[in-house]
Protein backbone atom coordinates (compact mmCIF):
# COMPACT_ATOMS: atom_id res chain seq x y z
CA UNK A 1 0.00 0.00 0.00
CA UNK A 2 0.97 3.62 -0.64
CA UNK A 3 0.89 6.81 2.04
CA UNK A 4 -2.44 8.44 1.74
CA UNK A 5 -0.81 11.34 2.68
CA UNK A 6 -1.66 14.47 0.11
CA UNK A 7 1.12 16.85 -0.65
CA UNK A 8 0.95 20.42 -1.01
CA UNK A 9 1.13 22.98 -4.12
CA UNK A 10 4.31 23.40 -3.11
CA UNK A 11 5.50 19.40 -3.77
CA UNK A 12 4.25 19.67 -7.23
CA UNK A 13 7.91 20.06 -9.36
CA UNK A 14 6.83 19.97 -12.51
CA UNK A 15 2.98 20.50 -12.90
CA UNK A 16 0.91 23.63 -13.32
CA UNK A 17 0.11 25.20 -9.53
CA UNK A 18 -2.70 26.67 -10.89
CA UNK A 19 -4.19 22.78 -11.84
CA UNK A 20 -2.79 21.48 -8.46
CA UNK A 21 -5.06 24.44 -6.41
CA UNK A 22 -8.39 23.77 -9.07
CA UNK A 23 -8.57 20.42 -8.07
CA UNK A 24 -7.35 20.20 -4.58
CA UNK A 25 -10.24 22.96 -3.79
CA UNK A 26 -12.71 19.99 -5.53
CA UNK A 27 -15.54 18.91 -3.06
CA UNK A 28 -14.03 21.60 -0.45
CA UNK A 29 -11.08 19.35 0.41
CA UNK A 30 -7.74 18.55 -0.21
CA UNK A 31 -8.29 15.88 -2.67
CA UNK A 32 -5.92 12.72 -1.57
CA UNK A 33 -5.76 11.43 -5.51
CA UNK A 34 -4.54 14.43 -6.67
CA UNK A 35 -1.94 14.89 -3.62
CA UNK A 36 -0.96 11.07 -4.49
CA UNK A 37 -0.32 11.67 -8.29
CA UNK A 38 1.53 14.63 -7.73
CA UNK A 39 4.38 11.76 -6.11
CA UNK A 40 5.15 10.85 -10.02
CA UNK A 41 5.29 13.93 -12.18
CA UNK A 42 4.45 11.61 -15.35
CA UNK A 43 1.26 10.93 -13.50
CA UNK A 44 0.04 14.20 -12.47
CA UNK A 45 0.92 15.66 -15.85
CA UNK A 46 -1.01 13.78 -17.56
CA UNK A 47 -4.33 13.26 -15.39
CA UNK A 48 -4.35 17.64 -15.46
CA UNK A 49 -3.94 17.37 -19.14
CA UNK A 50 -7.24 14.70 -19.50
CA UNK A 51 -8.59 15.96 -16.59
CA UNK A 52 -8.83 19.68 -17.91
CA UNK A 53 -9.51 18.76 -21.77
CA UNK A 54 -12.25 17.04 -20.41
CA UNK A 55 -13.78 18.91 -17.98
CA UNK A 56 -13.17 22.29 -19.97
CA UNK A 57 -13.26 21.04 -23.49
CA UNK A 58 -15.31 18.02 -23.69
CA UNK A 59 -18.63 17.92 -25.03
CA UNK A 60 -20.56 16.15 -22.13
CA UNK A 61 -22.89 18.61 -19.47
CA UNK A 62 -21.62 19.07 -16.09
CA UNK A 63 -23.96 16.42 -14.90
CA UNK A 64 -23.31 13.84 -17.53
CA UNK A 65 -19.29 14.29 -16.48
CA UNK A 66 -20.42 13.63 -12.82
CA UNK A 67 -22.92 9.53 -14.05
CA UNK A 68 -19.96 8.61 -16.17
CA UNK A 69 -16.93 9.07 -13.37
CA UNK A 70 -19.08 7.60 -10.95
CA UNK A 71 -20.24 4.70 -13.16
CA UNK A 72 -16.66 4.25 -13.77
CA UNK A 73 -15.93 4.55 -9.67
CA UNK A 74 -18.33 1.90 -9.28
CA UNK A 75 -16.94 -0.39 -12.40
CA UNK A 76 -13.39 0.32 -11.00
CA UNK A 77 -14.67 -0.42 -7.57
CA UNK A 78 -13.06 2.71 -5.63
CA UNK A 79 -14.77 3.33 -2.61
CA UNK A 80 -13.46 6.96 -2.13
CA UNK A 81 -13.94 8.05 -5.78
CA UNK A 82 -17.40 6.66 -5.53
CA UNK A 83 -18.24 8.36 -2.53
CA UNK A 84 -16.32 11.60 -3.83
CA UNK A 85 -18.31 11.40 -7.14
CA UNK A 86 -21.21 10.52 -5.65
CA UNK A 87 -20.99 14.28 -3.37
CA UNK A 88 -20.15 15.83 -7.39
CA UNK A 89 -22.84 14.28 -8.90
CA UNK A 90 -25.77 15.72 -6.54
CA UNK A 91 -24.03 18.93 -6.10
CA UNK A 92 -24.26 19.00 -10.51
CA UNK A 93 -27.91 18.09 -10.12
CA UNK A 94 -27.92 14.42 -10.83
CA UNK A 95 -31.05 13.23 -9.67
CA UNK A 96 -30.62 11.17 -6.28
CA UNK A 97 -32.62 8.08 -7.37
CA UNK A 98 -30.08 7.86 -10.51
CA UNK A 99 -27.05 8.22 -8.12
CA UNK A 100 -28.69 5.48 -6.12
CA UNK A 101 -29.21 3.11 -9.06
CA UNK A 102 -25.51 3.83 -10.33
CA UNK A 103 -24.28 2.96 -6.71
CA UNK A 104 -26.15 -0.45 -6.57
CA UNK A 105 -24.75 -1.43 -9.77
CA UNK A 106 -27.99 -0.62 -11.74
CA UNK A 107 -28.80 2.27 -14.16
CA UNK A 108 -30.40 4.89 -13.83
CA UNK A 109 -34.37 5.60 -15.15
CA UNK A 110 -32.87 7.97 -17.60
CA UNK A 111 -32.76 6.79 -20.88
CA UNK A 112 -29.27 9.15 -21.68
CA UNK A 113 -27.92 8.58 -18.40
CA UNK A 114 -28.47 4.67 -18.59
CA UNK A 115 -26.71 4.64 -21.95
CA UNK A 116 -24.28 6.75 -20.97
CA UNK A 117 -23.64 4.30 -17.40
CA UNK A 118 -24.22 1.04 -19.21
CA UNK A 119 -21.63 2.59 -22.10
CA UNK A 120 -18.69 3.68 -20.04
CA UNK A 121 -18.87 0.50 -17.92
CA UNK A 122 -18.79 -1.92 -20.92
CA UNK A 123 -15.87 0.24 -22.28
CA UNK A 124 -13.72 -0.74 -18.83
CA UNK A 125 -15.37 -3.87 -18.25
CA UNK A 126 -14.53 -5.18 -22.12
CA UNK A 127 -10.82 -3.02 -22.06
CA UNK A 128 -12.31 -1.35 -24.90
CA UNK A 129 -13.65 -4.07 -26.80
CA UNK A 130 -16.99 -3.12 -27.05
CA UNK A 131 -19.32 -4.91 -29.97
CA UNK A 132 -21.37 -2.48 -32.67
CA UNK A 133 -24.40 -2.87 -31.12
CA UNK A 134 -23.28 -1.33 -28.01
CA UNK A 135 -21.93 2.00 -29.63
CA UNK A 136 -25.05 2.20 -31.90
CA UNK A 137 -27.51 1.94 -28.31
CA UNK A 138 -25.19 4.70 -26.99
CA UNK A 139 -25.72 6.67 -29.72
CA UNK A 140 -29.52 5.90 -30.33
CA UNK A 141 -29.43 7.59 -26.86
CA UNK A 142 -28.53 11.06 -28.42
CA UNK A 143 -24.98 10.77 -28.08
CA UNK A 144 -22.49 11.64 -30.79
CA UNK A 145 -19.67 9.53 -32.40
CA UNK A 146 -16.94 12.19 -30.69
CA UNK A 147 -19.16 10.93 -27.24
CA UNK A 148 -17.78 7.51 -28.17
CA UNK A 149 -14.50 8.46 -27.95
CA UNK A 150 -14.67 11.03 -25.19
CA UNK A 151 -16.03 8.49 -22.93
CA UNK A 152 -12.42 6.68 -23.44
CA UNK A 153 -10.44 10.09 -21.67
CA UNK A 154 -13.45 10.15 -18.83
CA UNK A 155 -12.30 6.23 -18.34
CA UNK A 156 -8.43 7.40 -18.56
CA UNK A 157 -8.89 10.01 -15.92
CA UNK A 158 -11.02 7.37 -13.45
CA UNK A 159 -8.69 5.02 -14.07
CA UNK A 160 -5.65 7.11 -13.06
CA UNK A 161 -7.66 8.72 -9.68
CA UNK A 162 -9.25 5.41 -8.91
CA UNK A 163 -6.04 3.11 -9.36
CA UNK A 164 -4.12 5.34 -7.09
CA UNK A 165 -7.07 5.93 -4.28
CA UNK A 166 -7.68 1.80 -4.34
CA UNK A 167 -4.02 1.06 -3.93
CA UNK A 168 -3.25 3.85 -0.96
CA UNK A 169 -7.08 3.41 0.59
CA UNK A 170 -7.67 6.90 1.95
CA UNK A 171 -9.64 7.89 4.49
CA UNK A 172 -13.23 9.90 3.03
CA UNK A 173 -12.91 13.51 4.04
CA UNK A 174 -15.47 14.24 6.72
CA UNK A 175 -17.33 16.11 3.41
CA UNK A 176 -17.66 12.82 1.68
CA UNK A 177 -18.75 10.54 4.73
CA UNK A 178 -22.02 10.49 3.92
CA UNK A 179 -21.88 9.15 0.69
CA UNK A 180 -19.74 6.29 1.67
CA UNK A 181 -19.62 3.00 -0.32
CA UNK A 182 -18.25 -0.58 0.73
CA UNK A 183 -17.86 -2.61 -2.94
CA UNK A 184 -17.75 -5.91 -0.83
CA UNK A 185 -20.56 -5.16 1.10
CA UNK A 186 -23.19 -4.69 -1.96
CA UNK A 187 -21.32 -7.57 -3.71
CA UNK A 188 -19.07 -6.02 -6.04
Amino acid sequence: MISHQARNADDVDESPQEQFEVLRGAGGFARPDVGLMAKSPALINAFFSAYGHFRGGGTFTPDEQQVLLLSNAVANRSEWSVAFHTMEALAEGVELSAVEAIRQGMLPKDPRLAALSSFTQSVIELRGQVDDAEVAAFQAAGFTREQVLEVITGVAISAMSDYVTNLARPPLEDEALPYSWNARELGF
